[in-house]
């Protein structure tokens, strides 16, 4: 609990705001954000790339090789399988607001009840991307710019849209 407790102090102090890994400044901020994920994060695989403004829980498990985008926020349990390449401002939902009864305003219904997101290995998410609760994309997926992915999408597929849906598939 404490190596949680000081990486984050570094990294919401210090890493979080050095420049993007694609900047032309380099001042070891790629390599410092990596060392907060692995000291954050529920897992934190080799080589992964934790970008500029990124926000995450600690439930989060990052595989080898993936990147978590610019901006990008994953909000509780999410598993991330290796080499996923994550577009800027992608968020990550796990759980929503409760809204059954119309007596009582929705703001004091609390939460439901978080439903962790699976994403496979070797998956493309581009930017902007709304991922909800429960969703899982499958091994080999490429999630198209500005998608809100509503349902699981399987293996090998190219999906995009509001609500996201599939286009093709990549086999």
């Amino acid at each position: 609990m404490i190596k949680r407790k000081v990486g984050a102090l570094f990294y919401y102090t210090i890493a979080k705001k050095l420049p993007a890994s694609y900047s032309g400044i380099k001042v070891g901020q790629t390599l410092l954000r990596r060392l907060c994920g692995k000291l954050m994060l529920k897992k934190c695989g080799k080589g992964v790339n934790i970008e500029k403004n990124a926000s995450f829980s600690y439930k989060v498990s990052l595989g080898d090789y993936s990147g978590l985008g610019v901006n990008s926020k994953i909000y509780g349990s999410c598993t991330i399988g290796d080499y996923v390449m994550m577009g800027e401002d992608v968020t990550v939902i796990t759980r929503n607001h409760k809204n059954d009864s119309v007596d009582i305003p929705m703001l004091k219904q609390g939460f439901d009840e978080e439903k962790p997101v699976v994403i496979g290995n070797d998956v493309w998410i581009g930017d902007r991307v709304i991922i909800l609760p429960g969703v899982e994309i499958g091994d080999g997926c490429i999630i198209g710019a500005g998608s809100v992915v509503t349902k699981s999408v399987p293996p090998y597929c190219v999906a995009a849209g509001v609500p996201c849906k599939i286009i093709k598939q990549r086999k």
